[in-house]
């Protein structure tokens, strides 16, 4: 086994654990901080995949934007420190069995696909092609599902305001009952 086969593999391994966790463990911000470390993850297997700017983008976009975002609306709207109610043991039994069947039906079709290489050459993509790519409006450009992501950001910012605000209505209003 060759020396980058081992770092895909741990690399791989590091993404799997972590995202396992994200959505495993019953603190809320400990999931947000664990989804961190998987985006960061994503991130190293671009950067192994020689693919230095999407892994900056990745850096820059979902670590330092997306995980930020919902880190923050973690804190307006509840108490980070709670832990999140145990799950229903029924759902924890269909959880898993739908990922057991998933996970059945994506090795049976992976085994029945044979991969054969596309192309001898490695593809040579520069950050201008991208950047060009990315802010055609034409086809297959990429700008309108920008602009449509940022205004899902924006909305789910004011969403998380409006929920803290509400809810810091009602523990105001029990502050002042309590009081009188």
């Amino acid at each position: 086994m060759s020396p980058a086969t081992i770092i895909f593999y741990i690399i791989s391994a590091f993404i799997l654990v972590t995202g396992l966790l994200a959505v495993t463990t019953r603190k809320i911000f400990r999931a947000s901080i664990w989804l961190l470390f998987s985006l960061i993850g994503i991130a190293a297997l671009y950067f192994w995949m020689q693919l230095e700017f999407l892994a900056a983008v990745q850096i820059i976009v979902y670590v330092g934007g997306i995980v930020v975002l919902i880190i923050f609306s973690i804190f307006l709207t509840i108490k980070s420190g709670e832990e999140m109610p145990k799950p229903i043991l029924i759902r924890s039994i269909f959880s898993a069995l739908a990922v057991l069947f998933g996970t059945g039906f994506v090795v049976r079709i992976i085994s029945l696909y044979t991969f054969k290489p596309i192309s001898t050459t490695a593809f040579n993509l520069s950050v201008n092609q991208i950047g060009t790519q990315m802010l055609d409006t034409k086809d297959f450009g990429y700008l309108l599902p920008f602009e449509l992501i940022s205004i899902l950001l924006l909305a789910a910012m004011i969403g998380c305001i409006v929920i803290a605000l509400k809810s810091n209505d009602k523990e105001a209003t029990t502050f002042q009952n309590s009081i009188q």
